[in-house]
């Protein structure tokens, strides 16, 4: 059984309309990082569910026995609520939110993707080849860099975990392969966002993805002023504009 859920951190759901957006947070996260834009989109009409993905805003404990199977089950948990409620389903991820987006759309019957500040691959790191037996010498692997946040007031309330844990990492390298594999079989309109100053994922993952997509219905939008939790950062209400006028788009074809 997990940890109790970390304060703040809960999943939620707003009903609204007949339109409905599953949320879904990224690597270590929690659904706070989704709740402002579940906020605005519900504000809208739009009815909002924010997934809260297995091993995570509990403890990284919890997190180091999810696997990433786990987590896809957790966005299929989400969806089938949703689409009992709301005829058209959209999936909105942050990250490996966004990840999980994308794959997922190749499962399930959703009406369009918006992925966000989304990885193609991890970062080149020679000791990738030895996570297999790295995460039983290491398990917890601490946060490196600077901070990428530009809305300082913002990151200081933001929640998350505090490390990666390894064994996480593999199953975080094993999904990206999964998602890189089902991305020509993307066929529904699909918006990518992601900050050309992201810290946390390299810029050069969306049009990797943006290529990589089957759908004739894609678009990529750069944004300024914001780090990687598009979400949460300075940037946001360009953000979640934008999504709401794709979604409304899409939903009106």
């Amino acid at each position: 059984m997990d940890n109790p859920i970390i304060p703040s951190a809960e999943p939620f759901f707003i009903p609204g309309g007949e339109i409905g957006c599953l949320l879904i947070h990224g690597f270590t996260g929690t659904p706070k990082e989704m709740r402002w834009m579940g906020e605005y989109l519900a504000q809208r009409g739009i009815t909002v569910l924010g997934i809260r993905l297995a091993g995570h805003a509990t403890s990284l404990e919890d997190m180091i026995r999810t696997r990433w199977q786990d987590w896809l089950a957790s966005v299929e948990d989400g969806w089938h609520i949703l689409s009992r409620i709301c005829p058209q389903t959209f999936v909105l991820g942050l990250s490996m939110g966004g990840v999980l987006s994308l794959l997922f759309s190749t499962l399930r019957p959703v009406r369009g993707v918006v992925a966000m500040s989304t990885p193609y691959a991890l970062p080149p790191d020679p000791c990738l080849r030895f996570l297999r037996l790295l995460h039983r010498i290491q398990p917890i692997a601490m946060r490196q860099g600077e901070s990428d946040w530009i809305d300082h007031e913002a990151e200081a309330v933001h929640t998350s975990y505090g490390a990666y844990p390894t064994r996480s990492l593999l199953e975080l390298n094993d999904l990206l392969a999964e998602m890189r594999t089902a991305l020509s079989a993307v066929n529904v309109p699909t918006l990518l966002m992601h900050s050309r100053q992201d810290g946390g994922v390299s810029p050069e993952s969306m049009p990797k993805i943006y290529a990589a997509l089957s759908t004739t219905d894609k678009r990529m939008l750069w944004l300024e002023n914001s780090g990687h939790v598009l979400t949460r950062d300075a940037a946001r209400q360009q953000v979640f504009e934008a999504a709401e006028a794709f979604i409304h788009r899409v939903s009106a074809t």
